[in-house]
């Protein structure tokens, strides 16, 4: 999967996606990312990529005259790299706007993600948002938020959002089955995952269930149907 994503704050990335998991899935060439800074499309020698809302009220707008370039250029360049992921020159990438207004990220949405989509491209807003034209052009296929609650920007719904959907792609995670039964997948109905225990079986007095040492397989699976939430 190739990921590229559209922010003010390109910095903000770099160290949660270059640890753990993510780190290693794009050292194996299984997900690749980008980040392009806004402020490159920006207009005049001050690089401007917002303005005063019409019709007055606070704060400020990021201006459709630097998104829209910004995501056509991306495409463009995209489509005329030759590295280790090449995209198809008749292929979009699916473009998603992170704003606080779009339906919420579930595990459902997730799942999809990662299976109907092999190129996404992230438009972080910030301010009090982009300018509707860009939504109503066609130049974003969906608006996603990951809470009922305002941040600062969306850069990081934007890393919650990666996270999420590349614990899916295939031979990102050590097991295949380690992402098919975890919390809200549809192997749990869409349920909290249940508790887990390891060594020691005895810590102070707080002991592993029994059924869990017992080595009876149907048991055990019996045992963690009904600790479901």
């Amino acid at each position: 999967m190739r990921i590229d994503i559209l922010t003010l704050h390109p910095a903000m990335f770099t160290g949660p996606l270059t640890e753990s998991i993510l780190g290693r899935a794009q050292e194996a060439n299984l997900v690749e990312i980008h980040t392009h800074d806004l402020r490159d499309w920006g207009i005049g020698n001050y690089h401007q990529v917002d303005d005063e809302p019409y019709g007055g009220g606070a704060g400020m707008v990021i201006r459709v005259d630097v998104v829209v370039p910004a995501i056509e250029s991306i495409i463009s360049q995209a489509k005329e790299e030759s590295g280790k992921w090449k995209v198809d020159k008749e292929k979009m990438p699916y473009r998603i706007y992170l704003s606080a207004r779009g339906e919420t990220l579930k595990q459902e949405k997730v799942e999809s993600l990662s299976a109907e989509h092999d190129w996404l491209l992230l438009l972080c807003g910030h301010y009090e948002g982009i300018d509707q034209r860009i939504v109503e052009g066609g130049w974003i296929d969906e608006e996603i938020s990951i809470g009922d609650y305002v941040l600062t920007g969306g850069e990081l719904p934007a890393m919650v959002l990666i996270d999420a959907v590349a614990r899916h792609i295939p031979g990102v995670l050590g097991k295949a089955e380690s992402a098919h039964e975890e919390s809200f997948s549809s192997a749990l109905d869409r349920k909290k995952e249940y508790p887990h225990y390891t060594r020691p079986d005895d810590y102070q007095g707080h002991k592993v269930p029994e059924v869990l040492l017992s080595g009876h397989h149907a048991e055990i699976e019996k045992w963690r149907k009904d600790q479901l939430s």
